[in-house]
């Protein structure tokens, strides 16, 4: 039986009781326990792990990703569940001591902020893709994400919800420290920061740029080869989006943010940003 909305969270204060703080960051309930054995994770020169923050196009990533590195095609991926190929490393689901054992190379997903990731890949093992979408669509994406998700049934209004993103107060903490952390390591040789718009404006450059890390070898033809059919992904991503307003465009929170609301955010992002050279599209 579906679950009603009076069985449900109704306001913030139930929703947030749901997390827990650790060493200063808000995350999600099945964190617990095992931030020690996260960290202590054994990691493989061959490991490709794919890292942002929830509703960044995750999703959209990890199949550009699978395609770069396997050789797959579009087709092969949609009739794939794509997820039991990269599981997450913090979910309970399949557990740490599986996904350790999985066989190389492993594909592993995560939104834990990068000092919470295993030591081993603070010190360079593995490959890390990190993506960061801009903070206004990503927020709206993950308000509807909330409202939509059985298991959490977020029913607080938007801008409550928008107001607790501001304010560090939503799983995983501060989307404005998660980026700036994977940015300010940005040049270490084991990690690739990209940006979500770049799939929509500048996607041979990031396709390249993802082949030439991952170490595939592309000539121009296969370069364009892939572009094509990372173009399909993004395109079927888009089409079989099941919402009203598709999560995944670039500038979707135009249809969404009051003119106060706007002003507030900026204020926000110019005082947590301002430090940052780190900068984003906010519409194409």
């Amino acid at each position: 039986m579906a679950e009603s909305e009076a069985d449900t969270p109704s306001t913030p204060i139930e929703y947030e009781s749901r997390y827990f703080d650790f060493e200063g960051v808000r995350l999600p309930p099945f964190c617990r326990g095992k931030m020690e054995e996260i960290r202590s994770f054994g990691l493989r020169s061959s490991d490709i792990w794919i890292v942002t923050y929830p509703k960044s196009g995750t999703s959209l990533l990890q199949e550009v990703v699978y395609l770069v590195s396997q050789g797959a095609d579009p087709d092969e991926i949609g009739l794939m569940n794509i997820d039991e190929q990269l599981p997450v490393l913090e979910y309970p689901q399949p557990g740490l001591d599986i996904i350790q054992e999985l066989t190389s190379p492993r594909l592993i997903k995560s939104h834990l902020p990068y000092r919470f990731l295993p030591a081993a890949m603070h010190q360079g093992e593995g490959k890390v893709i990190y993506m960061a979408r801009n903070p206004k669509d990503l927020v709206v994406s993950y308000y509807q994400f909330h409202r939509s998700l059985r298991t959490m049934s977020y029913r607080g209004t938007f801008q409550e919800f928008c107001r607790r993103f501001m304010n560090d107060k939503l799983g995983y903490g501060s989307w404005f420290d998660h980026v700036q952390e994977f940015w300010e390591h940005r040049s270490d040789s084991n990690v690739l920061f990209l940006k979500y718009e770049d799939m929509y404006k500048d996607l041979s450059t990031l396709v390249s740029d993802l082949a030439r890390f991952l170490g595939v070898s592309c000539d121009k033809s296969q370069i364009e080869a892939l572009v094509d059919s990372c173009s399909q992904l993004i395109e079927q991503c888009c089409s079989s989006e099941a919402m009203a307003v598709c999560r995944g465009r670039v500038g979707l929170w135009r249809d969404v943010f009051t003119v106060s609301m706007n002003e507030n955010f900026d204020e926000v992002y110019r005082e947590k940003m301002g430090k940052s050279d780190l900068e984003f599209d906010f519409e194409l």
